[in-house]
């Protein structure tokens, strides 16, 4: 007994020591350009932009292969960070900033086909075969890939609505009067 205790400990130790200089050894250096893009990000992974997550998007934009508009979820908000980390111009034009969506199911137009069950990356549609879908609120990203796999048309893209959770102070309008 104290001779398997022993040998598994001394295993332990030797194998801990191992994958320590291992990680040392073959550490990969991290991009701080890479990391400070993918922080401005959404952080969503909704894939709306092609890429396989916001890791993989700021990665692309670090490269230039991508360019700062390509997050719809951000919007004008994070094209403009994006610029300015970036030291570049950008032409907000074509940036349409619509605000967080979510997914809808309309009920009476609903089949239960489960197609759209099977597009949602983070199952954020809950139902069965032949009976009505929901959509969960707070696990829907507002990818919108479940509105072209929808043979029906049940499900369309809404604005999250304004409850207790989700209500934060408006931004103060710049064509409002400024009080003396």
């Amino acid at each position: 007994m104290i001779a398997a205790i022993l040998s598994l400990t001394v295993l332990g130790i030797l194998l801990g020591f191992g994958l320590g200089f291992a990680a040392r050894k073959f550490a990969v250096e991290a991009d701080a350009n890479v990391a400070a893009i993918e922080a401005l990000m959404p952080g969503s992974n909704c894939g709306q932009c092609g890429y396989p997550g916001c890791p993989g998007a700021a990665a692309a934009i670090a490269k230039g292969e991508a360019p700062p508009t390509i997050c719809p979820p951000g919007g004008k908000a994070l094209v403009e960070a994006l610029a300015k980390l970036l030291g570049i111009g950008v032409d907000l034009s074509a940036v349409a900033d619509e605000g967080p969506k979510i997914a809808v199911v309309q009920e009476e137009i609903c089949i239960g086909c489960c197609r759209c069950l099977k597009e949602c990356p983070t199952d954020a549609i809950v139902g069965a075969a032949k009976q009505i879908h929901s959509v969960l609120r707070e696990a829907c990203t507002g990818c919108a890939k479940c509105i072209d796999r929808c043979p029906t048309e049940a499900l369309r893209m809404e604005p999250v609505p304004v409850t207790l959770q989700h209500w934060v102070w408006p931004k103060p309008r710049q064509d409002a009067p400024a009080w003396a």
